[in-house]
């Protein structure tokens, strides 16, 4: 009877022993329960920085062809010869390598004055003077145009012929923008020599055409009958003096 009392005991403290749970208070402990963390993706956005990619310009013509549309345009809004606007910009910036063109997008050697903008600083009449730097240069092109159409000094150039380009050309240096006394004869040579002019007329839907002389014509009976100047009629046809020949081929803009 004992050794069946004792076997009992024993058999229960195996059992015992061989649970797993554990118990206080009357409870199961359980492992701590961990929390789910939801994973957010981030919705800020990169913004990438447009920055201006200079063009490729070889030659004064590459910059003719790229900027002679700004220049169109800004004849358009402004009422400034594009021919103008295209010699100051070839003589002023160097055809878009010299130093402010590269460094500063500022093609017509505009000074600061009351710039509040972003500035360099270059020798030019004086050493380090201040020059107004653009992140673009149609800023440039469009700074150009406000500049000369608020200015009260520029003001007597409105009420020149759109389309006379050497009056304009005089009439910068009278006004005071270049201190070069050959700077008119400078935008006048650049004009003819890369025919800037035809931008004013294709802005003013000029076109070019022929006319036979007859006898009794003269250069200026010509330019008179088409509403031309003489010295306009001789930059187009790379007339140096007045003779003409009777049935020789004029080119006139109608």
């Amino acid at each position: 009877m004992k050794k069946l009392l004792v076997l009992f005991i024993v058999i229960f403290l195996i059992q015992s022993c061989g649970s797993k749970r554990i118990i206080y208070n009357n409870k199961v402990d359980q492992p701590a329960k961990t929390k789910k963390v939801k994973k957010t993706k981030s919705k800020s956005k990169k913004t990438k920085s447009i920055s201006f990619v200079s063009p490729r310009i070889n030659s004064t013509e590459d910059y003719v062809n790229y900027y002679s549309n700004i220049a169109m345009d800004e004849m358009i809004q402004y009422k400034i010869p594009a021919s103008i606007t295209l010699a100051q910009g070839i003589l002023e910036s160097g055809a878009g390598k010299g130093r402010l063109a590269v460094q500063a997008n500022n093609h017509f050697g505009i000074k600061c004055h009351d710039w509040t903008g972003k500035k360099i600083f270059h020798d030019d009449d004086e050493a380090q003077e201040c020059f107004r730097k653009y992140d673009n240069p149609e800023f440039s092109y469009r700074d150009h145009s406000i500049f000369l159409a608020t200015r009260g000094r520029y003001s007597f150039l409105f009420k020149l012929d759109i389309d006379n380009y050497k009056q304009w050309a005089r009439g910068l240096k009278k006004a005071g923008y270049a201190t070069d006394p050959k700077y008119p004869q400078k935008l006048i040579d650049l004009i003819e020599r890369y025919e800037l002019y035809k931008y004013d007329n294709k802005v003013l839907k000029k076109k070019n055409k022929t006319y036979r002389v007859k006898k009794g014509d003269t250069l200026f009976s010509i330019a008179k009958k088409f509403n031309m100047s003489i010295d306009y009629l001789r930059d187009l046809n790379k007339i140096s003096g007045n003779e003409i020949s009777v049935g020789e081929i004029i080119l006139i803009i109608k």
